[in-house]
């Protein structure tokens, strides 16, 4: 009986603590995104300001994009908006 109780203790433990990474991976995700909005809204912003109309959409694609990979993904996003323009 002893041995079950601490089983299952050690269970609920283990839950506990995969639940609080999953929510700090999924706020993670969505700071990324709010952040990689903002940049996409201000980048797009300078490149106006300077006469480059190459600019990204903000689009559920590219924050998304932005959220995942991060500052890698920002590049690439206005790599490609920039091959386009060749």
């Amino acid at each position: 009986m002893g041995t079950a109780i601490i089983v299952i203790i050690c269970v609920l433990l283990l839950l506990l603590a995969a639940m609080k990474k999953k929510a700090e991976w999924l706020m993670n995700i969505i700071m990324r995104g709010i952040l990689g909005a903002l940049a996409i809204y201000f980048i797009n912003g300078g490149l106006t300001t300077m006469g480059i109309s190459t600019g990204v959409g903000l689009n559920g694609v590219t924050v998304l994009t932005s959220a995942i990979l991060g500052i890698p993904g920002l590049l690439a996003l206005y790599g490609l908006g920039f091959y386009q323009t060749l």
